[in-house]
């Protein structure tokens, strides 16, 4: 897994489900790898249809920032300007929370998580993030349209 200079997730959030993170896309904060899973904040799918609902998914994640970084944060709010070390933990738990939803749809059989939506909040120390969807299976009803990304296997 490569990291870039002002990125450096763990292990299990630029690989978010499973896979690692692409060598050009390794600057890129809000990369998770799905496993051929569409995920969409959108209620459909362009050039798709739904063909069986699985149900809600959701995957949560909570971060406890270290006595360090917290000082650096209440010295650097002090100041003003963004508290890097806090965004970077913010889009770190923000993937693992989309690996985490794309592997319960998964275990259902589903290969899209439509309506996505996240929730976060953060208290005495702790970063929570919760990613929820809709689980879904979903097939190609335009033939126009290009592969999505996602549903592309290489290999």
């Amino acid at each position: 897994m490569s990291k870039s200079s002002h990125h450096q997730p763990s292990s299990s959030s630029a690989g978010g489900a499973g896979g690692g993170m692409p060598p050009e896309l390794s600057d890129l904060h809000c990369f998770t790898e799905t496993n051929g899973v569409i995920t969409s904040s959108m209620n459909d799918i362009p050039g798709y249809r739904v063909v069986r609902v699985l149900g809600a998914v959701y995957g949560l994640t909570v971060r406890a920032r270290n006595w360090a970084a917290g000082l650096t944060m209440v010295l650097k709010s002090a100041a003003g300007g963004e508290l890097r070390w806090f965004t970077n933990l913010l889009y770190s738990a923000r993937n693992d929370a989309i690996g985490r939803v794309v592997g319960e749809c998964q275990a259902r059989g589903g290969n899209a998580v439509i309506a996505l939506r996240f929730d976060a909040s953060g208290d005495g120390g702790f970063a929570q993030v919760c990613a929820y969807g809709t689980a879904c299976v979903v097939e190609k009803i335009d033939p126009e349209l290009p592969e999505y990304p996602q549903l592309v296997r290489s290999g």
